[in-house]
């Protein structure tokens, strides 16, 4: 089950905020000038519509803009249609902290001018005076401003946030693929170092023994055949090391921790089972896949948590990645996961998303 965070809490401050303030004329305490029940309706209307404007936000713009302006309206009714407008005023707080998530600033400072006229008229229906037109129209405009530009700078903040996050897993890749390819390249510049010196004398060591050993002499025979075999074995062992070497495995599991490690804001787990062996170039697939599901997670999904576990069988090495995020039922492939595809399938594999439960990612490769 996906856990509360920041911005589940703030919504549900927010609909506590605004039932507490249309408390009084929810239930009676506080006359309204159109029928008590159509005004339950409004309220009910600007509430939904406030919610439907940011579940939609990250989605559909029209839904989201349309949404967003029947809450702009249906907050000024609701205002307007009280008698007595006590703390209702905060509604129309509420609609410009909003905007800052739909709308363009712009757009936003015009919804807080109209909003403050909106007020202002309130109050002078109600019977209030010059005085308190002015400070109480002015106090909420100063609230109004004070929301939007703090909504836009904590917006700002997530999203450098986000950006340095993409930018740790693309630098944390490259090095794990940089660090991977140099170690290949000493481990081949040793064997061939390995091969050309010490091999070559213990090959010509080989055949000087072995003509020493056609000479005269029982007793000479007998130490040349066992020095013979020493070298042999000797031979028989570097090139083994040399084979060794060249042929080692990365460390997958190492690779996609130190890829997909030390995130702001996201808990990736990683899971590599102890049958699992890939090369070099199966290697740098699996880390290539890893960053761009992470990075994609970070920019799109919204998720807390992210799973990721590669396994092997017979047919092959599969990478099955998930996370709590809102997912997308007709998931569009960007450049990014078009180009892993078309990694996996230069590779003999595959590449699958699911976007119905989350967003689910599986990258299969082929035995050797």
């Amino acid at each position: 089950m996906r856990r509360l965070g920041t911005e589940e809490w703030a919504g549900l401050a927010m609909l506590v905020v605004a039932i507490a303030v249309a408390g009084p004329a929810l239930f009676g305490v506080v006359d309204t000038v159109i029928p008590h029940a159509w005004w339950i309706v409004l309220f009910v209307l600007f509430v939904a519509a406030l919610f439907t404007t940011v579940a939609t936000a990250a989605g559909s713009r029209q839904l989201s803009y349309g949404a967003f302006a029947v809450a702009v309206v249906a907050s000024w009714v609701v205002l307007l249609s009280a008698s007595g407008m006590g703390l209702l005023s905060v509604l129309l707080v509420l609609t410009a902290a909003v905007s800052v998530y739909v709308v363009p600033l712009p757009v936003g400072l015009v919804t807080i001018g109209l909003n403050t006229v909106v007020i202002a008229i309130g109050l002078v229906v109600t019977g209030q005076g010059k005085a308190d037109v002015t400070i109480t129209t002015g106090f909420y405009l100063l609230i109004q401003l004070a929301t939007l530009l703090s909504s836009v700078t904590l917006i700002r903040e997530q999203r450098m946030r986000r950006e340095l996050a993409e930018a740790h897993v693309e630098l944390q890749a490259a090095s794990v693929l940089l660090s991977e390819s140099t170690r290949t390249a000493e481990r081949l510049r040793i064997s061939r170092e390995l091969h050309d010196l010490i091999g070559h004398q213990l090959t010509v060591l080989t055949l000087e023994l072995e003509t020493a050993r056609h000479l005269e002499g029982a007793a000479s025979r007998t130490h040349v055949e066992r020095a013979n075999l020493v070298a042999r074995e000797l031979l028989g062992g570097v090139r083994a090391t040399v084979g060794q070497m060249r042929t080692e495995t990365p460390d997958l599991e190492q690779a996609l921790r130190r890829t997909a490690g030390d995130l702001p804001g996201l808990d990736v787990s990683i899971d590599v089972s102890p049958t699992v062996r890939v090369d070099e170039e199966k290697n740098a697939a699996f880390v290539r896949a890893t960053q761009e599901i992470v990075t994609n997670t970070i920019r799109h999904a919204g998720a807390r948590e992210l799973w990721i576990s590669v396994t092997a069988d017979a047919q092959g090495t599969v990478l099955e990645a998930r996370d709590d995020g809102r997912g997308a039922r007709e998931p569009v492939l960007g450049n990014g996961l078009r180009g892993l595809r078309e990694r996996f399938q230069a590779l003999g594999g595959d590449l699958a998303i699911d976007g119905g439960n989350g967003f689910r990612v599986t990258a299969r490769v082929p035995a050797p």
